[in-house]
């Protein structure tokens, strides 16, 4: 998937405007390189659940580094206590890996969670946050990005994680049945992941939160 230069160009002006450091690279090697000369030495890393990290090969890198203190959520032999634990850590983490929902072209961010450690650590507590975004996730406006949710986002997301959840099995929220389907609307299931809804627009922390957009589809 190709977006035009000149679109790009004024979402990373607009991401600047709204305090957050854009980037740009063309393929998902660079971005895996730009990530990880974006962890310095001895710093704590941890991550949210990201199929776009996974697939650029930054989950694999961060492992490998023996010069950082990686929190790894997905260990092996893990208990939910444990992974709970790191869950709350990520809040004292220097670095946070994640990527985004969508992203639009006025430079907001939006995600949708259902346990919300995500979004909890986008917001507040990592000195650093480093988002990737293929092109596939720019939106015009966060109209966009909430029906991109709705029919991308959260029905792959629940396969990955067989939430048993209707969109699941649908393709789809079951909100867009009815005419008019608000941002919160959806199943009542306990597999539900659409729990709390984020805009990330201008930052009060200059920088804090790094967006490198990618010219490939990547993630959900």
């Amino acid at each position: 998937m190709q977006i035009n230069e000149a679109l790009i160009k004024s979402v990373m002006e607009n991401l600047e405007n709204n305090n957050m450091k854009p980037y740009y690279c063309e393929t998902s090697s660079e971005a895996k390189e730009l990530v990880m000369s974006l962890i310095k030495e001895g710093a704590t890393v941890t991550n949210g659940g990201s199929v776009t990290m996974k697939e650029i090969g930054v989950m694999d890198a961060v492992k490998e580094r023996a010069d950082i203190t990686y929190l790894d959520r997905n260990r092996e032999g893990l208990t939910p206590e444990e992974v709970k634990e790191i869950y709350k850590k990520a809040f004292f983490a220097d670095v946070y890996l994640m990527s985004t929902n969508a992203l639009t072209v006025k430079g907001e961010l939006y995600n949708v969670d259902g346990n919300s450690n995500r979004v909890a650590a986008l917001l507040y507590g990592p000195e650093s946050v480093i988002v990737v975004c293929g092109v596939n996730k720019i939106v015009e406006n966060l109209d966009e990005a909430v029906n991109r949710v709705k029919t991308v986002a959260a029905p792959k997301n629940t396969v990955r994680l067989h939430t048993g959840s209707y969109c699941e099995s649908s393709g789809e929220c079951m909100s867009l049945k009815n005419e008019g389907a608000f941002m919160c609307d959806g199943c009542k299931g306990a597999g539900r992941i659409c729990c709390n809804y984020v805009v990330s627009a201008q930052q009060r922390h200059k920088d804090r939160i790094k967006v490198i957009i990618v010219n490939e589809s990547l993630g959900y």
